[in-house]
C-alpha cells in the first residue's frame, strides 16, 4: 500500500507544502481548502474587476505548472449589489 494514514499530521503538512505558492501574485483574498479554493474581493471599479480576472488567470497558470486541474463545473461567481454589471469572468479558455 501507499499513501498517508488517515488522521496523520503528515497529510495536512504535505498538502500545505504542495499548495504553498498558489496565492503568489494574487491581489484578492484567497481561501484554501482541502477540496477547493475560493477567491473573493470587492469589485467596485474596473481595476477591481481586472484584479479579479488576473487572479483567476494566475490560478489557472499555477494549476498548469503543477499537475492539477480546477473543476470548472464547480466554478461560480456571486454578484452582489444593485447596478452590478454582471461581468463574465473566465477561468482558463
Amino acid at each position: 500500500m501507499s499513501g498517508i494514514l488517515q488522521g496523520s499530521v503528515l497529510g495536512p503538512v504535505l498538502f500545505d507544502i504542495f499548495i504553498n505558492g498558489i496565492d503568489s501574485g494574487i491581489e484578492c483574498t484567497l481561501n484554501k481548502f482541502a477540496d477547493g479554493t475560493k477567491q473573493s474581493g470587492a469589485v467596485d471599479s474596473l481595476e477591481g474587476r481586472d484584479a479579479t480576472q488576473r487572479g483567476l488567470a494566475r490560478l489557472e497558470q499555477w494549476a498548469h505548472l503543477n499537475p492539477m486541474k480546477f473543476i470548472k463545473a464547480k466554478y461560480k461567481v456571486l454578484h452582489l449589489g444593485q447596478g452590478n454589471s454582471q461581468y463574465q469572468y473566465r477561468l482558463g479558455d
